[in-house]
């Protein structure tokens, strides 16, 4: 029974299921974005981010556990090299899921995972925009200042 287990097992045996997440996250980490089924790019999310943000401190503990997980030396090496680079003032949310719609083959849901800071496309707009500070509503010294209303007792001091 699978009580409490909240991952998805994807129809596979454990060995066969930890192979090809690790080959699955190789290949998105060689080439920035892969196509596979849905449940699959959700898998492989909760797989591989973890091991971008170890891959954000360069330590030799972080990199023989990522080794551990996914038993490429390239992969691992351009993981430290040039994604962590890239991804390093990003604190979370390394991988982006983009649907596609349903395999003609077996009607399969498909979707396209990428890594996100590769994405020329959606950061186009993104690098152009100015990184502004959080104002607040309230009105503060800035707001203009309305000169003073001379009351009735000031008035009859003028005259």
């Amino acid at each position: 029974m699978r009580h409490g287990k909240k991952f998805n097992h994807l129809s596979r045996k454990t060995a066969h299921r930890k192979s090809m997440l690790a080959n699955m996250a190789c290949s998105l980490i060689e080439h920035k974005r892969i196509n596979t089924t849905v449940a699959k790019a959700k898998a492989l999310k909760r797989f591989v981010e973890p091991l971008i943000t170890k891959s954000k401190e360069d330590t030799t503990h972080n990199r023989r556990i990522v080794f551990s997980r996914l038993r490429q030396k390239d992969a691992v090496t351009e993981l430290f090299r040039e994604v962590a680079v890239k991804v390093g003032d990003r604190p979370g949310g390394y991988t982006r899921i983009i649907k596609l719609g349903n395999r003609l083959g077996d009607n399969a849901d498909m979707a396209m995972i990428e890594l996100v800071d590769y994405n020329t496309i959606y950061n186009a707009g993104k690098a152009t925009k100015k990184k502004t500070t959080r104002r607040s509503r309230r009105r503060g010294s800035n707001a203009k200042q309305t000169p003073p209303v001379a009351t009735k007792t000031e008035a009859k001091e003028e005259e």
